[in-house]
């Protein structure tokens, strides 16, 4: 493994256009490499890191844009939802879980997330940076086009609001039950155990110029017949997170996000159990203006959310922003009128339920669909997501308050499985990255279907085996060392007072 690996290539992250190469491609293409350059007389890959303001500037207002989305949008957005003597938990819960992450994220959660690994660096990354040890304003980090990097600063925000908002969304499944106290504690293990391998697994690889360093050495190795090098620039180009390495896309986060967070949600409802008077009592929403406004800002958020996962300022950026808006418009409308076809009225929770189900749906593939796949992609999931949330749910009685598995986690497998298709430039998405063909330049690979199809289908297996075992296993720990659920004597009162002493709205 090069120093540079070690030290400065934390690229990216699957979160974007660039961001999967598939396995394959490694080797398919490499006799094509050859002949290119050794009719160039093959050279070593040398390249300069240069910083663009704008992509700096860029990636600065996503980064806050994604903790609008948190605080206040999901803050909001959950609090409307729950019932009023339960507003100030929800509010409280969020907002702490910002506070606890961003804290660990600092200290060694960007390292496990985003550094070298050792022998466990298909699964995790090591310490090295730990207390963000080794960055300064001057150590930078690759982007997705060859040459153009970002100060690690700005990388290390952006993805902090990634590791805050993933906990916070799992706070919905489990909803005015839970102890202060154990989700406080879940969290830190959560994040510790599932987050952070699952980010490293997806998204970590050495960027386009580390590519194109060890493929040229590699095929300089190979044609002066030296198998030790050609073996170790081959381990190099090796050296990347698994779902990576499987070829799997995810732009910004359908399962390193979306699909972790509503199997972690739905498993905390499951173990933790149903809500006093669950299926008895009224517990409408009491707040729909606040959902409503809760929502919008989600929507807003959404957009640093996908296009800043693209880490430049660019095309792709822009396809994303389109993308962003059409899922959204076409799950929100599919959601209202497939309730208003059945249930015989369009109503607003639908509407905003709809919305957010686009947007999670469009997540993996913002920056690999075209826009009308994006909106087929909105339309399919707004349908299936109303369908479980209006029925599935209640036939298996599943308290699942705010719906944190029947929109974040079933958008997120249709957006994470949908994205292998509608990546295929046939169907105008933007094609499978390819780094390696021509080293020092994107290519875009042959699509082939089978493959991209079972790739993601392998990550989503994973990611709901993987998370679902790891969540329940801390669940289970939280509830043997301090209980995970509040008395229900608490509960009947509301965890405003019971848990906080304090009321949301006073007469």
């Amino acid at each position: 493994m090069s120093t540079f690996m070690k030290s400065a290539g934390l690229g990216a992250l699957g979160a974007s256009v660039f961001a999967a190469l598939p396995a394959w491609a490694q080797t398919a293409t490499t006799e094509t490499a050859a002949t290119t350059s050794e009719a160039a007389a093959l050279v070593p890959y040398v390249y300069e890191k240069t910083v663009n303001n704008g992509d700096v500037a860029w990636m600065s207002i996503s980064t806050v844009l994604v903790l609008l989305m948190i605080i206040p949008g999901l803050a909001l957005f959950y609090g409307g939802l729950v019932r009023t003597k339960n507003m100030v938990s929800v509010l409280t819960q969020v907002f702490a879980i910002c506070g606890v992450v961003a804290m660990i994220w600092v200290t060694y959660g960007y390292s496990l997330a985003f550094s070298y690994g050792g022998a466990m660096d298909t699964y995790v990354g090591g310490l090295s940076k730990m207390f963000l040890s080794g960055v300064d304003a001057t150590t930078l980090v690759p982007t997705f086009t060859n040459g153009v990097w970002l100060p690690e600063y700005t990388f290390i925000a952006f993805q902090m609001t990634f590791a805050m908002i993933t906990p916070a969304l799992i706070v919905g499944a489990f909803a005015e039950r839970i102890k202060f106290s154990a989700l406080l504690v879940f969290t830190i293990l959560w994040v510790t155990f599932i987050y952070f391998p699952m980010a490293h697994m997806v998204w970590w690889w050495g960027g386009p110029d580390f590519l194109a360093e060890q493929q040229t050495l590699k095929l300089i190795a190979e044609a002066a017949g030296d198998t030790a090098a050609a073996e170790a620039a081959a381990a190099n180009l090796a050296a990347n997170g698994l779902l990576w390495n499987w070829g799997a896309l995810d732009f910004a986060g359908g399962t390193v996000v979306h699909i972790n967070a509503g199997i972690a949600g739905l498993v905390g409802a499951l173990m933790i159990g149903k809500r006093v008077g669950y299926g008895k009592d009224n517990m409408a929403p009491h707040s729909m203006t606040m959902t409503m406004i809760g929502a919008a800002l989600l929507w807003v958020g959404w957009f640093g959310f996908n296009a800043g996962s693209n880490f430049e300022a660019n095309a792709i950026t822009s396809l994303a922003i389109v993308n962003t808006f059409v899922a959204a418009a076409a799950a929100g409308l599919a959601w209202m009128f497939a309730e208003w076809l059945l249930k015989g009225r369009p109503s607003l929770l639908g509407l905003v339920s709809g919305v957010v189900t686009g947007l999670v749906a469009v997540t993996p593939a913002a920056g690999f669909a075209g826009p009308m796949g994006s909106l087929v992609l909105g339309l399919i999931g707004g349908v299936a997501c109303f369908f479980f949330v209006a029925y599935v749910k209640n036939a298996f009685k599943l308290d699942d308050s705010l719906d944190v598995f029947g929109i974040h986690g079933l958008a997120g497998i249709i957006g994470a499985i949908g994205t292998g298709i509608l990546v295929n430039p046939a169907l105008g998405g933007a094609g499978v990255p390819d780094y390696l063909s021509v080293p020092g330049t994107l290519q875009v690979a042959p699509y082939d279907f089978a493959f991209m199809l079972t790739a993601q289908i392998k990550a989503v297996l994973f990611t709901i085996v993987f998370v679902g075992i790891g969540s329940a296993i801390i669940y289970k720990l939280v509830d043997l060392i301090i209980g995970l659920r509040v008395t229900s004597d608490e509960e009947r009162e509301g965890l405003d007072l019971s848990t906080h002493g304090e009321s949301a709205y006073h007469n």
